[in-house]
């Protein structure tokens, strides 16, 4: 291979993979705080269910009818906008009245893990919407299920 061609697949490499990172669809793992809500593990997300707290599954409702956290209700996060910490919720949908009617109460959103953003976004949803304890369960199911608890 001549020095010429090994430079121009080089950088068709470098472009490509900068062209996927810069994509939506590749925008990569949810952030690992957020402002308002305690992010927590599998351990701690089953500790508050046992004191009381629901669990939201923010996942489509086929994922959830698939297999979900048991005890969990499923508020699909309708998600159009970006995958990015600075998303359009105008372009989202999230049904504030589907979580429980007291703003006191402890929830917990989950979904599929750090590259599902439909958790983080209804956590911010449920901020903005005068919830008090919020916590984000960002291993979502697949945390849950790798650490052998309940699921249904």
């Amino acid at each position: 291979m001549s020095s010429l061609a090994y430079v121009r697949g080089l950088f068709l490499a470098v472009a490509s993979s900068a062209l996927i990172a810069a994509s939506p669809a590749f925008a990569g793992d949810t952030p690992t705080s957020l402002k308002g809500a305690e992010v927590v593990d599998a351990a701690k997300a089953k500790s508050l269910m046992d004191a009381g707290a629901k669990m939201i599954d923010a996942r489509v409702a086929a994922e959830y009818a698939d297999a979900h956290i048991k005890g969990a209700i499923n508020v699909p996060y309708r998600e159009k906008s970006a995958k990015a910490v600075d998303f359009d919720a105008s372009q989202d949908s999230f049904d504030l009245g589907k979580l429980p009617a007291d703003k006191n109460a402890a929830i917990i959103l989950a979904c599929n893990g750090p590259e599902c953003w439909k958790s983080y976004k209804g956590a911010i949803a449920a901020i903005k919407g005068g919830y008090k304890k919020v916590y984000w369960f960002r291993g979502g199911f697949p945390e849950w299920k790798a650490k052998g608890l309940p699921i249904e």
